[in-house]
């Protein structure tokens, strides 16, 4: 039986320290850290790595629960994975084990807790963005397309595919700002 860890924040200028310290505390001698939104699963490559190589009898140790996952779903998705290939999962500040009926229960507990700050954190956030569009000082952020260069580009006798991936824009988009007489001069 293995102790493995794993350890995320949210953004890049947080810090793993005090979490991989608290897992080579428990006991893990590997430990895999990320900097990435806990929202998206499929953007965490270092937890896919770590539950692609968890065998049974091994046991995946976070600090707490919410650096595993955000939302009810994706925990109930990687608690199922763990318990059917016989992985044990334990957090190091909460009171968690998923082999007994108590343990399972508190950790759907902090699983539902964990999405609703999660709902909380994006209805503020709207609700700021809100204030300060009616204030007059949001913008949005910056605009990644210039039409110009897109018209400059196919003019230069560029094709759409070929603009689009020179600027890091999808095909569609080159469309959406060619003029409809240049769309079939460019195409041909």
């Amino acid at each position: 039986m293995a102790l493995f860890g794993y350890a995320r924040v949210s953004t890049t200028d947080q810090d793993l320290g005090i979490q991989e310290a608290a897992l080579r505390g428990a006991g893990c001698q590997t430990i895999r850290a990320e900097k990435k939104s806990g929202t998206e699963r499929g953007s965490r490559t270092e937890l896919q790595i770590l539950l692609d190589f968890l065998r049974k009898g091994d046991t995946l140790v976070v600090t707490r629960i919410d650096r595993l996952a955000r939302s009810m779903k994706d925990l109930q998705d990687i608690v199922h994975e763990l318990k059917g290939r016989g992985v044990s999962l334990k957090a190091t500040e909460q009171p968690i084990d998923t082999g007994t009926a108590a343990g399972k229960a508190f950790l759907d507990m902090l699983g539902v807790f964990a999405e609703f700050e999660t709902n909380l954190r994006k209805e503020r956030q709207a609700e700021g963005i809100q204030a300060a569009k009616a204030r007059g000082v949001y913008k949005g952020g910056k605009s990644r397309i210039d039409p110009e260069a897109i018209r400059k580009l196919a003019a230069e006798g560029m094709k759409p595919a070929h603009i689009a991936r020179q600027l890091g824009i999808s095909r569609g988009t080159v469309y959406r700002f060619l003029p409809v007489s240049g769309r079939a001069a460019v195409s041909s």
